[in-house]
């Protein structure tokens, strides 16, 4: 396929469907698109594989709320800035958990059931919360941040044995981690498979465990990692740093690591999206006569233009001038509120000259006071 669908297009569901939903979605799926019931199909294999990497992303919160926030492709992030969301499944090996339940009902699974399940060596995903100044999380950032993770022992170098000491391969289940459990029903055989309580899943059997790592091949370390945080991040956005979580025993693959983000509020700008509203004090007589004033933005100040008559609460718009979207797609806005401040004590010479002012205006001054005047005479006419 040239471009991918969407997750949730794929397997005929929505954000908000519940995690059941979704496993009901893909078990259908599943079924109809198998390679086993479809051979020599190629479109219905794509299919199957389709459903397999959607369902991968969907059943795992953290990729999900990934997914959500970024889609296909997030934000480059993690060391050398490579990463962002590529979503990769299995394709027909994955998800045996789920395809042993499927199709055990049918006496074994398509193709006589005769192919092993593998245990997966993939190492467990991290989490970590990481917060920002507002700063940071506008214009962008690199961070160091130490974790502590699963990493190959440094003295077995993920053996799990004892320096002479034998590996064996499990002679219960050949190595495979998992063993064959047939049952007869009144329906006729069902065949599962079950990990292998004498390696317990390894495949393997160790005659003297390293004392460090106690057999696992795995030992934890502390570690210093860069991760660089793009520019407009917000609060609940998620990073994903591919390969930077634990690691898999047996020499399997590495987890991932996924940044939660909490960005601190800014002293001066409230924030939405990629817009930014900043409230902007101004006296009674610059909204009157009107000014030129410098305001602040994110990155610069400005010359902004108050009109003559500016009313309380006006609102300008600088266009481009707010938050850089985080998927690269140009600038928010910033809007200016003006707020005209009434001075809570003044001086007797300012009283005269205020008064000498009402005088002089009287109540034509005041359109709106008058319109609003002129309604309430009227609804007391009427009662």
């Amino acid at each position: 396929m040239s471009e991918k669908r969407d997750y949730y297009e794929v397997l005929g569901v929505n954000k908000s469907s519940s995690p059941d939903e979704i496993k009901k979605a893909y078990r259908k799926k599943a079924m109809q698109y198998h390679p086993d019931k479809n051979p020599g199909d190629a479109a219905a294999e794509e299919k199957f594989k389709e459903a397999n990497e959607a369902y991968e992303v969907l059943s795992d919160a953290d990729k999900k709320a990934g997914y959500d926030q970024f889609g296909h492709e997030g934000p480059a992030t993690g060391p050398g800035g490579g990463g962002g969301y590529t979503y990769s499944s299995g394709g027909r090996g994955g998800f045996e958990d789920i395809f042993s339940d499927i199709f055990s009902s049918f006496g074994g699974g398509f193709g006589g059931g005769q192919r092993a399940r593998t245990r997966s060596n993939r190492g467990s995903d991290m989490k970590i919360s990481l917060t920002l100044t507002f700063s940071e999380a506008v214009f962008g950032t690199e961070k160091k941040i130490k974790i502590k993770r699963k990493e190959e022992c440094s003295v077995c170098h993920g053996s799990g044995a004892q320096k002479g000491s034998d590996v064996r391969t499990c002679d219960q289940c050949g190595g495979a981690g998992q063993v064959y459990v047939r049952q007869q029903t009144p329906f006729g055989t069902i065949q599962q498979v079950q990990e292998c309580d004498k390696c317990h899943g390894e495949g393997k059997v160790i005659d003297r465990p390293c004392g460090t790592c106690h057999g696992s091949g795995l030992e934890t370390k502390e570690r210093t990692i860069s991760i660089k945080i793009p520019a407009g991040v917000d609060n609940g956005s998620v990073l994903p740093l591919r390969g930077e979580g634990n690691v898999g025993p047996n020499n399997g693959q590495t987890g991932d690591l996924f940044v939660y983000i909490t960005v601190r509020e800014d002293l001066i700008f409230k924030r939405n999206g990629d817009d930014v509203y900043y409230e902007l004090p101004i006296t009674y007589a610059q909204a009157a006569m009107g000014d030129n004033i410098v305001v602040p933005t994110i990155d610069t100040k400005i010359k902004l233009k108050i009109p003559e008559g500016t009313q309380n609460g006006k609102v300008f718009r600088l266009k481009g001038k707010g938050i850089p979207n985080v998927n690269g797609h140009g600038r928010g806005d910033q809007y200016i509120t003006v707020k005209v401040e009434v001075p809570r004590k003044l001086t007797h010479e300012q009283k005269e000259i205020l008064r000498k002012y009402a005088e002089a205006t009287g109540m034509d001054s005041h359109p709106e006071g008058k319109r609003f005047w002129a309604r309430i005479r009227a609804e007391e006419k009427e009662k």
